[in-house]
């Protein structure tokens, strides 16, 4: 693997940080981690920096499989993984997925297996890969397998390694229980759950009308950056984005519901600034990776204090700062959980700010041989656009997403759609 410095120059990232440092030398000296830490803190960098090291190179084999509780985070830590340049192979599966496409990637085995818990169990069932290379095994936020119903599913996985050396399991809750299934007997743990989180604001906005809608508009226009509004139900989300769309407020939506490929366009486009606002359910809580926000709501509260801290932990992460609105009309009751929170009056309204961003869509990726590098390129050079104005790009196995001003969407369209990238004829437009 290459050093590790450089590779962290090519993630931009100066140097890891206290939680990561300690969770690395942990991996590295002990059988048995059990990692606790808040969402955003990067857990995902580090278990596969101290992971990826101990791979052997000349075993062309799954040597370390990941179970995750959702497709959204399967599909993060394949790409934090192949961000990381270490030149093994890794691959995600997960329901949504063609299974069929699967098995085509699994023909050539990855050295790193990232998956749910139903579709690698079903692939164990099937044969499609062999476990008996599998060294280690990660848990990633594995109490929220259990709660989603894969305990039956877990227990058959751990079963079928026998000649397992390692376990990790991460997670961000706090007095969690590991199942007995796992096998644990004398864990490291790393506890980062203490961590008071002091940048995080927590104001109550008392709403004006019984569901909330006229209130929600008038924050909206007050708040400043990214961020996600919380619901408890799916049906919740459709009213609130009817209501958004009636009064022309950009906006996406995710939950568990929608189509694999929707959840992961709404994705798209809320990290690279598309979309400021993200309507939601606890599917977004953690699990998804997006960037640093700079405020949540909740719209309606969870009934459980660990969700409510998940929610938060999506705003003032690390050394940031963020806000965490709660909004109650006057017939709702609070639940116990809450601590005192100061109340917050909202000033005259406003339309919240239009995004500066639109997201383009190439029909070329990975597979076609193009990079990162190749994209930037192409929409400076042919594009004329300038570095400042080149915003986030997701490379995907057989497609594209670019950031680009909203200003420059139809010049950019007409100049570089049918143009040729590396050796293939792409197609670029607008993404639906």
């Amino acid at each position: 693997m290459k050093d590790q410095q450089a590779i962290l120059n090519k993630l931009s990232i100066q140097k890891l940080n206290p939680m990561q440092l300690e969770a690395s030398e942990a991996i590295l000296k002990h059988s048995e981690i059990v990692l606790l830490s808040p969402t955003g803190t990067g857990k995902t960098l580090a278990f596969l920096l101290p992971v990826i090291s101990e791979l052997d190179a000349n075993l062309e084999q799954v040597q370390v499989l990941i179970l995750v509780p959702s497709r959204e985070l399967a599909i993060q830590i394949e790409q934090v993984a192949r961000g990381l340049g270490s030149g093994y192979k890794v691959n995600a599966v997960y329901g949504g997925k063609s299974s069929s496409k699967d098995k085509l990637e699994l023909k050539s085995p990855p050295a790193i297996l990232i998956g749910t818990p139903g579709r690698i169990a079903d692939h164990i069932r099937k044969k499609t890969f062999i476990t008996n290379h599998i060294k280690t095994l990660v848990l990633d936020e594995f109490d929220k397998s259990l709660e989603v119903g894969f305990e039956q599913e877990m227990k058959e996985i751990t079963r079928s390694l026998g000649l397992l050396q390692k376990k990790i399991l991460t997670s961000a809750t706090k007095a969690v229980v590991v199942p007995s299934f796992v096998g644990l007997k004398q864990p490291k743990e790393i506890n980062y759950l203490t961590t008071v989180t002091e940048q995080l604001t927590l104001k109550m906005i008392i709403a004006s009308t019984p569901d909330k809608l006229d209130t929600l508009l008038q924050l909206l226009g007050q708040v400043s950056g990214s961020g996600i509004i919380f619901c408890n139900f799916k049906d919740t989300i459709e009213v609130i984005s009817k209501y958004l769309n009636l009064n022309k407020i950009s906006h996406t939506c995710f939950f568990g519901g929608l189509e694999q490929s929707d959840r992961e366009r709404a994705l798209i486009k809320f990290r690279n600034g598309t979309e400021r606002f993200l309507i939601a359910t606890d599917l977004a809580a953690r699990g998804i990776d997006v960037p640093e926000l700079d405020f949540i709501v909740h719209y309606q509260l969870p009934m459980k204090e660990a969700e409510f801290i998940h929610r938060n932990g999506r705003t003032a992460r690390m050394n940031s700062n963020g806000t965490a609105y709660l909004l109650k009309n006057a017939q709702e009751n609070l639940p116990n959980y809450l601590p005192n929170i100061e109340m917050h009056l909202l000033n005259s309204s406003k339309k919240p700010e239009i995004s500066k961003w639109q997201t383009l869509y190439i029909s070329g990726g990975r597979k076609d041989k193009i990079s990162k590098g190749d994209i930037v390129g192409l929409f400076i050079k042919q594009g004329n656009l300038t570095e400042s104005e080149l915003g986030i790009i997701e490379l995907k196995q057989d497609c594209a997403y670019v950031a680009v001003p909203l200003s420059k969407v139809s010049k950019l369209v007409k100049q570089l759609n049918n143009v040729k990238l590396k050796t293939k004829k792409v197609r670029i437009g607008l993404m639906e």
